[in-house]
């Protein structure tokens, strides 16, 4: 991580941090917020936080590890959470998780070769009215079936500055 992202999650947080009883409840806004600025969180972003919070670096990873919206490995511009929820699972999520992989030339887990799109799993997006469902980035995206998910690739791409898909 570079000085200047260590010196604004530092001006960002400190103020918080003198103001909280218990520091620690910190952990997840602050890996989101250098998420937020690096893209996902390095090493050296669990060992910023770790200080900052006055906890062990171990503290920090065991939170981060937990929750699968915080990415410890590069990731897409646009991250895709496919739900497989019981819900989504029955009512097609198979079908549209392998429309994602051939339409993306990636698997679960993989990120397409321009950087654009990771595909991963996710356990409940809760949405299950609207099942089968998906997520991008902070979109949630229900009632999918392999034309509107198409669509919403397409969009996505757009959004993210690449223009129409190969």
């Amino acid at each position: 991580m570079d000085a200047k992202l260590e010196q604004d999650i530092r001006a960002e947080f400190e103020p918080q941090i003198r103001a909280c009883a218990h520091p620690q409840e910190l952990v997840v806004h602050l890996l989101r917020a250098i998420q937020r600025e690096h893209g996902w969180v390095p090493d050296e972003g669990v060992e910023l936080a770790a200080r900052l919070l006055g906890l062990q670096p171990i503290q920090v990873e065991e939170v981060a590890t937990f929750y699968d919206k915080i990415y410890r490995r590069p990731v897409g511009r646009r991250v895709i959470h496919v739900c497989d929820s019981i819900c989504c699972w029955s009512r097609g999520e198979q079908e549209i998780r392998a429309h994602l992989e051939a339409r993306l030339g990636i698997r679960l887990g993989e990120t397409t070769p321009d950087g654009v799109f990771t595909l991963l799993p996710t356990c409940c997006l809760g949405a299950c009215g609207r099942a089968p469902a998906m997520q991008v980035g902070f979109r949630l995206y229900g009632e999918l079936t392999p034309d509107r998910v198409d669509r919403i690739l397409d969009e996505e791409r757009r959004a993210a500055g690449q223009g129409d898909p190969p």
